[in-house]
């Protein structure tokens, strides 16, 4: 019988036994077992009417009075079946909660799903070693930067980036954006959104993409920086690239979670394409945040204020590349021939280096010491370089750009520059063959 006993139920024999002899008082007993006197008297006459026995609890081997009816664990296994069937336990017991009105606890679903095989308890993963890091003191001291490639909308849609802004001392998204690819103009378009919501951080926090960090090659041309990097260098932002994906782990594990979490999300929202996922994203920011922001160390907000204004940002953010103003007044960028206007004060910029901004939207402005000049174009397309060299992240965009112009080719002889170009190209020669008919005319 002793051996059937609990740890608790043993130590109690010692007591009443100690009672039942005379050598303890109930009122002592009682203190040391931290039970009322009357249970202590209730002990004591079962003892000594069934001996160690009397003490075993009666309800040991029997079922809980308050388990759950075996139809309310199949309402919710139905459930879970039908619509849940790949969330983990704690996201599907709060969708039960929020759309199902069904309250439970999360380890008794947990139990469930595995016993209906919906759920898998992830193995024990082996010790790593590593030197760990603290969180940033204040909101706005760091801000880890990363993009994510993945199927976001599960075959609803094309394969995206998910461009992910996540602040190192709270944990909290910053910014999140939907983008064909991880390009220099998406973080520019990004980071523009982001210090004209938040301020301009200290530093951002980012791996060793191209976008971030120059390569050999272009190191050898005697470029200093990306234009990623030039631009927060304007803005007095700087720019870290960290060593491994492990040192920048909030990023990395934000990316894990929300290729779970913002996926099933968006499923359920009806989500199906960037345009609409963009438009969402900050009701989801606001209740990620809601959930897994914690409070900084310190609360102090480090972000500065911006004082660029607009127009000052529309050339920060834009493409900027030096050319030198030959006798004729022209200039070459990307294949095109630009034309300045002639008159004095722009012949005396004749071998000097003047501007070029590319924006985003695929305008030019070709500018000396702040101040636009007045051009027009002569477009001059070369022979497109076939082996060009292409980042792996941008490969699926490439290729589908390349199938596109293909289709074209198939149909008109006519060459074609770069994909971010190809709409200034047409414009230009439509331009062109609209003034060759005008002078014909004449």
């Amino acid at each position: 019988m002793l051996l059937s006993m609990s740890p608790k139920e043993l130590n109690r024999v010692d007591v009443i036994r100690d009672i039942s002899e005379r050598r303890l008082r109930q009122k002592d007993a009682a203190e040391l077992l931290k039970l009322s006197r009357r249970h202590i008297q209730r002990l004591v006459n079962q003892y000594r009417g069934q001996g160690p026995a009397g003490l075993v609890s009666l309800r040991r081997g029997k079922p809980s009075n308050r388990r759950y009816t075996p139809e309310f664990k199949q309402r919710v296994i139905d459930i879970v079946r039908q619509f849940y069937i790949d969330f983990g336990p704690t996201f599907a017991n709060k969708k039960l909660r929020e759309k199902h009105q069904l309250k439970l606890s999360t380890e008794t679903l947990r139990q469930w799903m595995m016993a209906e095989g919906f759920w898998i308890s992830k193995r024990q993963a082996k010790p790593k070693v590593y030197q760990p890091r603290y969180r940033r003191e204040c909101l706005g001291e760091l801000v880890q930067i990363d993009g994510s490639h993945h199927d976001w909308f599960e075959g609803r849609a094309e394969k995206c980036c998910l461009t992910v802004y996540i602040d190192d001392a709270t944990g909290r998204l910053m910014t999140l954006r939907f983008s064909d690819v991880e390009s220099t103009f998406d973080y520019m378009n990004i980071t523009r959104q982001y210090i004209e919501e938040h301020g301009k951080p200290i530093a951002f926090y980012s791996d060793k993409h191209s976008v971030f960090r120059l390569n050999r090659g272009e190191v050898k041309t005697g470029k200093q920086m990306t234009e990623f990097g030039r631009a927060l260098f304007e803005l007095n932002i700087d720019l870290i690239c960290a060593n491994s994906s492990q040192a920048k782990g909030r990023v990395e594990r934000a990316n894990k979670t929300l290729q779970d979490r913002l996926i099933k999300e968006m499923r359920l929202a009806g989500i199906d394409s960037i345009e609409e996922a963009n438009t969402w994203l900050p009701e989801f920011i606001a209740d990620f945040n809601q959930r897994f922001a914690r409070t900084p160390y310190s609360l102090h907000d480090a972000h500065r204020p911006l004082r660029e204004s607009s127009s000052e940002l529309d050339d920060i953010f834009a493409r900027q590349r030096s050319r030198v103003l030959t006798r004729s007044l022209t200039i070459q960028y990307d294949k095109v021939v630009y034309l300045i206007e002639p008159n004095d004060a722009n012949n005396r910029l004749i071998g000097k280096p003047i501007m070029v901004y590319d924006y985003p939207d695929g305008t030019i402005s070709i500018k000396h010491c702040g101040q636009p000049l007045t051009y027009s174009v002569f477009d001059k397309l070369r022979t497109v370089n076939q082996a060009a060299i292409v980042d792996n992240k941008r490969l699926s965009a490439v290729l589908a750009f390349a199938k596109q112009s293909q289709d074209q080719r198939e149909n008109t002889p006519e060459r074609t520059r770069s994909k971010r170009n190809i709409s200034r190209a047409a414009q230009q020669r439509a331009m062109n063959i609209t003034l060759m008919k005008e002078s014909d005319t004449v």
